[in-house]
């Protein structure tokens, strides 16, 4: 007796259609499991079993042979439990196959038959939806993260005898469906706004910049003065995220199991903000099996590195790729697997070990030498990367102690707003979406300059022996600032406030 079933594995943040055959064949009782299984789904067999008996039906007592193809991509995790245990009914004739070939399942079993959540279900829907699937049978608590995929029938189930009389016509399931306009005007509302920050109009205007232009950023500045409070605002100021992009991005949490039952969909720019202490692997991704890292995570959305001195020299050494591409690749001897990472990075350090060189109020007790130890921690190439690099001082009482808030988010974001809208409009046709991203050749076509603005960065380049990289960054946020003015030319007074946001370039002089 031979049934197939169909159901899902993950590669990457994508999923590939599985076929799960089961065949019951006289012999000794025996129960096995082949086409590269990890050991959550070769230890399937005894939470099968013990399932279809405290559900009600038998299991049966002979040679049992489960295949999962394609036999050469690698199973991972408890939701095959579910197809399995439905392959087993289908060959002793519980399940009639009718709907068999239409449904992927997928689901984790208890013992007594109880099906629970799995990870990665937005990506079956999604692949199940593009390969034509009539929908998919699923755990309760992963319908909201389905049900954003529009073209399938997301079916929620809580036990195997649901799965049995759905299957077999006797039990009808409503789909289940999510209002995608009504989830993002919900999500629309942030905690944090910029009105809230006294002070730091300088910080709070190269902030702007970057946002408009998706630019690389990094602050410098005593402890106390709002860095920390300042990056979790950006987010708040950022374009409002498409369902193209949230749906790339709740797909890389859905892979990971974190998003909540309750949360269909990634609609705010994600924000992450690992601690100094994580590994290269917590930051890029990687293991025996590849998993996406923060950089993933922060696709579409931000990634802060506080005290970046604090964090490994090697850690901070692979985000170089990343921050390039906008892409991380794994490979493994046996896989090569890419997660996307398009971020924007914002770092914040202190200008000494103690915090407080330059600050007038406090005295600094690092020497020289301990100060360029302490900097030297990041490399050249890593802080060529970074677009802006600006100094946020200790904030003075006056700004505290004034009532009137400041500028809002929602209005910094309309003219974030509208300087993206000139930038896509820009690049319509190529795969570059940001100043950030523009290329030698789109730098040259885009960011030409007049005889008295060439004549300005020839004098500051060769004073501040700038790199090749350091120079095409100016001349991006160059443009980002012409951008924000609606002017079609860079002019000198843009180029001058690029340069000013290259505060450890001057430094260096």
């Amino acid at each position: 007796m031979l049934a197939k079933v169909l159901s899902a594995a993950l590669n990457g943040v994508d999923a590939v259609t599985v076929h799960v055959e089961v065949d019951i064949a006289q012999g000794l009782p025996q129960f096995s499991t082949v086409g590269l299984p990890d050991g959550a789904v070769k230890e399937s067999k005894d939470r099968v079993k013990a399932a279809l008996k405290n559900s009600g039906y038998e299991f049966p007592p002979r040679r049992i042979t489960v295949n999962l193809a394609p036999a050469d991509l690698r199973k991972e995790g408890a939701s095959f439990d579910l197809p399995i245990a439905v392959g087993i009914l289908a060959a002793t004739g519980v399940v009639s196959g009718e709907k068999l070939g239409k449904y992927l399942l997928m689901g984790e079993l208890s013992l007594d038959g109880t099906i629970k959540q799995v990870r990665g279900c937005l990506p079956v829907a999604v692949m199940a939806a593009a390969e034509g699937y009539s929908g998919i049978i699923v755990p309760r608590e992963n319908i909201n993260e389905g049900g954003v995929v529009e073209g399938i029938d997301v079916i929620g189930v809580g036990e195997l005898a649901e799965v049995v009389a759905f299957l077999n016509g006797e039990q009808e399931v409503v789909p289940h469906r999510v209002d995608i306009h009504e989830l993002f005007r919900q999500e629309a509302s942030y905690h944090e706004d910029f009105a809230e920050v006294r002070g730091q109009e300088h910080a709070k205007r190269a902030l702007e910049v970057a946002a408009a232009g998706a630019h690389n950023i990094l602050m410098i500045g005593p402890p106390g003065s709002g860095k920390t409070m300042l990056a979790r605002r950006i987010p708040t100021i950022l374009p409002r995220m498409s369902f193209a992009e949230a749906l790339e991005t709740t797909k890389i949490y859905s892979i990971m199991g974190l998003l909540e039952p309750e949360r269909a969909l990634i609609a705010q720019r994600p924000f992450r903000s690992p601690h100094h202490t994580i590994s290269d692997i917590g930051l890029i991704g990687g293991g025996n099996t590849p998993k996406p890292g923060e950089v993933s995570l922060a696709h579409h959305g931000v990634l802060f590195l506080d005290e970046l001195p604090e964090f490994k020299k090697h850690v901070l050494e692979v985000l170089r790729q990343p921050l390039e591409d906008g892409k991380v690749t794994i490979s493994r001897a046996l896989t090569s697997i890419t997660y996307p990472s398009r971020l924007m990075l914002v770092t914040a350090l202190n200008p000494c070990p103690c915090g407080y060189s330059g600050d007038p109020a406090h005295s600094c007790s690092c020497s020289p030498r301990e100060i360029h130890r302490y900097r030297s921690r990041i490399s050249g190439p890593l802080m060529d990367r970074i677009d802006l690099h600006i100094e946020v001082p200790a904030v003075k009482y006056r700004d505290l102690a004034e009532r009137a808030d400041g500028e809002s988010s929602a209005v910094i974001a309309i003219r974030v707003e509208q300087s993206r809208e000139l930038q896509r409009e820009r690049f319509k046709g190529t795969k570059v979406h940001s100043n950030a991203q523009m290329t030698p050749r789109l730098i040259r076509k885009h960011c030409e300059l007049d005889a008295s603005g060439n004549r300005l960065l020839e004098m500051v380049t060769d004073r501040l022996g700038l790199s090749a990289r350091s120079y095409n960054r100016i001349l991006k946020v160059a443009r980002t600032v012409a951008d924000l003015e609606g002017a079609e030319n860079i002019r000198e007074q843009h180029l001058s406030e690029a340069i000013q946001y290259r505060s450890l370039d001057r430094k260096a002089v």
